[in-house]
């Protein structure tokens, strides 16, 4: 990646579940080619980690306490991060959501069966606080600057059903439709916003699902392995450079308008 081309030293960049694994990694990356970075999550102690080891390695970054799927707390993150960066946010990755798991059929499981509490948790947790409530918080600072970068983070499976995940499924497809409606509604604004569908990833919540102790693949992994594009696990670093990709104000020339497959197994979408 070309440092010229991709610096960011002109924006603030807030990073919504910036305090997990996958979402801190993107705003490490941000971080070092230059933005302001706003780590937004609930965990304080991870979330200011995260900052310090963006400062420790000479960016600018600070830990912000926010509520995805409370609109009120959200305000309340965006003005004192404008109020720390000295301007508004020009760029927005929604990384944060999740399962929990009698949202999921299990091996003999019954959809039929699942209860539409979990199924409604689960989409508000990915659709709503993954996706509309930051950007309806967010994007209006950016209309009127005229200037954006707004990136969903939705999941291969939200494209082609890989697993039992039935609801996470369907929010991640949600995700990413509205991300195309949202594209096409703000094009005319200077606002961008796409989204990435990212691979399985071994992160902290399902290293035990797809490996043993010895590092081999579970029966699970390997039959997750045989599904994924590119045949094998997405890495941090591929999302984390395609993050800054898509945030960096150059990107405006050459995104195609197509869904666009990424080594890695994740795939930006955009209109």
């Amino acid at each position: 990646m070309n440092n010229q081309i991709f610096q960011l030293n002109e924006d603030v960049a807030v990073v919504i579940g910036g305090t997990g694994e996958l979402g801190g990694m993107m705003a490490e990356s941000l971080g070092s080619f230059g933005a302001k970075v706003a780590v937004v999550g609930r965990n304080a102690d991870r979330g200011t980690a995260r900052a310090k080891a963006i400062t420790d390695a000479g960016g600018e970054a600070r830990f912000f306490a926010a509520e995805g799927l409370d609109a009120d707390s959200l305000a309340e993150a965006r003005d004192a991060i404008k109020a720390w960066a000295g301007s508004s946010a020009s760029v927005l990755v929604n990384a944060a959501g999740g399962n929990r798991p009698d949202a999921t059929i299990s091996p003999g499981g019954d959809i039929c069966k699942l209860p539409l509490e979990a199924w409604r948790d689960v989409l508000d947790l990915n659709l709503v606080g993954g996706a509309l409530l930051p950007s309806q918080v967010f994007a209006p600072d950016m209309i009127e600057a005229g200037v954006g970068s707004i990136i969903n983070i939705a999941s291969m499976s939200g494209m082609i059903p890989l697993s039992r995940v039935v609801a996470y499924s369907a929010a991640k497809a949600a995700v990413i439709n509205l991300t195309l409606w949202l594209a096409r509604e703000w094009a005319t604004t200077g606002v961008r916003v796409n989204a990435i569908s990212p691979g399985f990833f071994p992160a902290e919540q399902n290293r035990k699902l797809l490996f043993n102790e010895d590092g081999s693949y579970t029966e699970r992994g390997a039959q997750i392995i045989g599904h994924t594009p590119m045949a094998r696990f997405g890495r941090p670093d591929e999302l984390a450079g395609a993050v800054v990709w898509l945030a960096s104000r150059h990107a405006s020339s050459f995104v195609t308008g197509k869904n666009i497959t990424i080594d890695g197994g994740f795939a930006s979408v955009t209109i």
